[in-house]
């Protein structure tokens, strides 16, 4: 009789687990440059949205999507038709397949702590919190985003967002921005 209720709990809690899945969708876009616009428009309207890889099933125009509260999804919908930034497809988290991956990998040197974002790598001396590496990308930015950055603290550094124009510069400004949130400058 154990082994049933076991059963009975195991998927009492996956069901539990599937609304808060399917109360999320994905915004798909054409371009990277067309995922910044949207996010920083959203964000300003005050939506809590992420940028994330998206899942192989739902893969097509560039290597991020939005993901959104899908009870948002006509505001959403309505506020990027009216800026000219419609999606190319929203599609609903209903499925584990469907999940959008994390860009973000963390590793910790003990002194050392690297944040992966995407494709772009920010290595930062925790004690000092001064940048020693930038790495990563094939954009032609990377060398002077990198020359910019390395040997400043998160402080004093300009934000890659204000000085690179690729995905590179992008993926290094989230990164950027998870460095500076995991040692709270």
């Amino acid at each position: 009789m154990a082994l049933f209720g076991w059963f009975k709990e195991k998927r009492v809690q996956s069901e539990s687990s599937s609304p808060d899945a399917q109360g999320r969708g994905i915004l798909v876009f054409e371009n990277t440059s067309e995922v910044i616009q949207a996010e920083t428009l959203l964000k300003r309207q005050g939506w809590e949205i992420r940028v994330m890889g998206p899942p192989p099933e739902v893969r097509q125009g560039c290597d991020l999507v939005i993901e959104f509260p899908l009870i948002e999804q006509l505001n959403i919908l309505r506020t990027l038709t009216e800026q000219e930034l419609p999606p190319l497809n929203t599609v609903p988290v209903t499925s584990p397949l469907l999940q959008p991956v994390d860009i973000f990998q963390v590793k910790d040197f003990g002194r050392y702590l690297m944040v992966r974002a995407a494709n772009m790598k920010l290595v930062v001396d925790t004690e000092t919190k001064i940048i020693v590496n930038v790495s990563g990308g094939g954009c032609p930015d990377v060398p002077y985003l990198a020359a910019s950055m390395v040997g400043r603290t998160l402080a004093e550094t300009p934000s890659p967002r204000d000085i690179g124009h690729t995905l590179c510069g992008y993926a290094l400004q989230l990164a950027y921005e998870e460095v500076k949130r995991l040692c709270s400058v």
